[in-house]
């Protein structure tokens, strides 16, 4: 099985597979605003062609979850979670170049929107399965195979559902694998990097809201809601958190400096974020807590002066970093302004010195011989938050290999996302190769 390798068919398939799926719109609004079935009959349509029985799982009508399950070669070996979403952020069509929802194959490369994120991995992991189907290959360990709904807001109709409803179809996963890692990270010298996720940043939205008295817009008025929440936001804007290194940060940094032949004095992290140049983008949003106002809602006539007013912030907290989060929330909205939780999730840590993460880091070194494999922390969050409830450990790895002309990071909920299709036969290849022997 060793010198065994994703056929010639799978390459053609995932390319078609994913502008097939970037054809379904499954833009998540939230609020509820989506509706993912068509995409979820898509992939288990596809799964049933690889012999495999899907479910169509739902919490509520059309936010649609597809898993299946696959027989491995070793009974005693825990199983492994595969995992993708279905839905995609919203998209402008008058600003991009070619159409978001048209899955345009143009001069080598897939258009659309969810062609990073994440319809390439949902693709790859269709494709490889077929391709298994073909050759009669199984996998060592037992596969669960999970397209979720609503990743891309509260999660609460997708894993968190199938996580809380449905916990026996996971049973035996002891560590899973979904976005976003394993892509190609250029920093400017020639060099390649795969970047692996092992943590996630804790989810902390917050809703803030500011009461005062109401009243003309013509007079004094020392009780401004609109003033209050004004100041609150602004000091929560400008606030400097300080440097917290968790030890997934401590193992990026550390194989950073290594590879760059720089001392890794975590005494002085900032001073070290700078001598590692571009791939610092890496790590930098990951050594401190965050929070980013993003809504304001107040008011609703000009000359009136109203009586609440409203905003919303995007918090994000490292692992063991959420009390001191909590308090200097308090500390920065102060006495006038009160806020609470809109969605709470956990932070994640998942080691890299396991097993796993050694094959993660072989398959890809296999099919990308010059490029360093190193561990990090993802700023924000993705479904493995949900399925960690079930005790599974998750790690990103949706592997793609990228020209230095595209950047992936800036892809991600960007204009003109787009997948090159080499990048996305590299990912089939390595995904091959991984879940074989994982």
């Amino acid at each position: 099985m060793a010198d065994q390798q994703a056929d010639e068919l799978s390459l053609e398939e995932v390319v078609e597979f994913t502008s097939g799926l970037i054809r379904i719109d499954t833009t998540n609004r939230g609020g509820g605003d989506c509706r993912e079935r068509p995409a979820a009959e898509y992939a288990a349509e596809r799964l049933a062609g690889a012999g495999l029985e899907p479910l169509l799982l739902e919490r509520t009508p059309g936010r649609t979850n597809v898993v299946a399950r696959i027989e491995g070669t070793d009974p005693s070996a825990d199983a492994l979670l595969v995992h993708g979403h279905l839905d995609v952020v919203p998209a402008e069509a008058a600003d991009w170049r070619i159409h978001p929802f048209s899955g345009e194959v143009r001069d080598g490369v897939v258009w659309g929107r969810g062609a990073v994120d994440m319809k390439n991995m949902d693709a790859m992991i269709l494709a490889v399965l077929r391709s298994w189907a073909r050759q009669g290959v199984r996998p060592r360990r037992d596969l669960v195979i999970a397209f979720t709904a609503d990743e891309e807001a509260s999660a609460e109709d997708g894993s968190g559902f199938l996580a809380d409803r449905h916990p026996e179809l996971f049973e035996g996963c002891t560590e899973g694998i979904g976005e976003s890692g394993a892509f190609t990270f250029h920093d400017g010298s020639g060099r390649e990097i795969y970047p692996i996720a092992a943590g996630e940043r804790g989810t902390g939205w917050l809703k803030l809201t500011a009461r005062g008295r109401a009243g003309h817009g013509s007079k004094v008025n020392k009780e401004n809601a609109v003033t209050r929440l004004a100041a609150a936001v602004t000091r929560i804007g400008e606030h400097e958190w300080p440097l917290r290194l968790t030890p997934t940060v401590r193992a990026a940094l550390t194989e950073l400096a290594a590879l760059y032949g720089i001392d890794a004095d975590f005494r002085e992290a900032d001073r070290l974020l700078e001598k590692l140049g571009p791939a610092a983008r890496l790590v930098e949003a990951t050594v401190r807590n965050s929070a980013n106002p993003t809504m304001l809602d107040a008011g609703y006539k000009l000359n009136v002066i109203p009586g609440e007013a409203v905003a919303y912030v995007d918090g994000r907290y490292l692992a063991g970093a959420e009390e001191e989060f909590t308090a200097t929330l308090d500390e920065l909205t102060g006495p006038d302004v009160q806020w609470e939780f809109a969605h709470r999730e956990v932070a994640l840590q998942a080691p890299v010195d396991a097993p796993l993460f050694d094959r993660m880091r072989s398959a890809v070194e296999e099919f990308a011989p010059g490029g360093h494999v190193v561990p990090y922390c993802m700023s924000g969050g993705t479904d493995a938050k949900q399925f960690s409830r079930l005790g599974i450990t998750g790690y990103g790895f949706a592997p793609l290999k990228l020209p230095a002309d595209l950047d992936y990071q800036a892809l991600f909920h960007g204009v003109d996302e787009r997948v090159p299709v080499t990048a996305l036969h590299f990912g089939v290849r390595v995904l091959d190769r991984f879940l074989r022997t994982a």
